[in-house]
């Protein structure tokens, strides 16, 4: 299958329509875009996990990091943003900029419940297949991972934090996250 293009996500998008984007991780909390309602939702058939690799955002190639995925199975609570027509095209190329410095998400259009009806909003996922996805590691590979990586945008641990705590502050717990966590000590 081809890397994702920037272009063919454009091409996806309707101009004149508003742009919905589904936030799972640090979207919640440092979204770099502007926009004009947000709702919590829940996707079907996709989770967070904190299981692909970073070698930019929050590692190195020499010290790799993890940053959370969205991969295939159960249920994700999160938050869904609808950013103006005007702005959407802008915001598209802004957020591939972001989660895209390396072809490694698939993204894709996910069906997201809001209080006016159901949007299809753009989601950042990773097959199991992909090189980055970690698979299971051990609790002494995340203490030491949330000990020692770090990258452009701050340490895996911190990263880690942020999330959980933005994920509170909206009323959404995360057992697996928490648990992960309490690695970390």
């Amino acid at each position: 299958m081809p890397a994702p293009t920037l272009e063919a996500l454009q091409a996806q998008h309707p101009a004149d329509q508003d742009l919905w984007v589904f936030g799972y991780a640090s979207l919640i909390w440092r979204q770099e875009f502007a926009h004009t309602e947000q709702h919590l939702t829940r996707v079907q058939g996709w989770h967070r996990a904190l299981k692909m690799w970073s070698h930019i955002n929050r590692g190195t190639p020499e010290c790799p990091g993890l940053v959370f995925a969205l991969l295939p199975g159960g249920s994700c609570q999160g938050v869904v943003f609808r950013i103006s027509a005007a702005q959407a095209q802008q915001a598209l190329a802004q957020l591939w900029q972001r989660e895209m410095p390396r072809p490694v998400y698939t993204p894709r259009w996910l069906p997201c419940p809001t209080p006016g009806g159901i949007v299809q909003a753009l989601a950042f996922t990773l097959p199991r297949s992909s090189p980055s996805f970690t698979g299971n590691l051990s609790h002494a590979q995340y203490r030491a991972i949330f000990a020692q990586a770090s990258g452009r945008f701050g340490t895996t641990l911190d990263y880690a934090r942020q999330t959980y705590d933005s994920l509170l502050a909206l009323g959404i717990e995360d057992r697996a996250l928490a648990a992960l966590l309490a690695q970390a000590v």
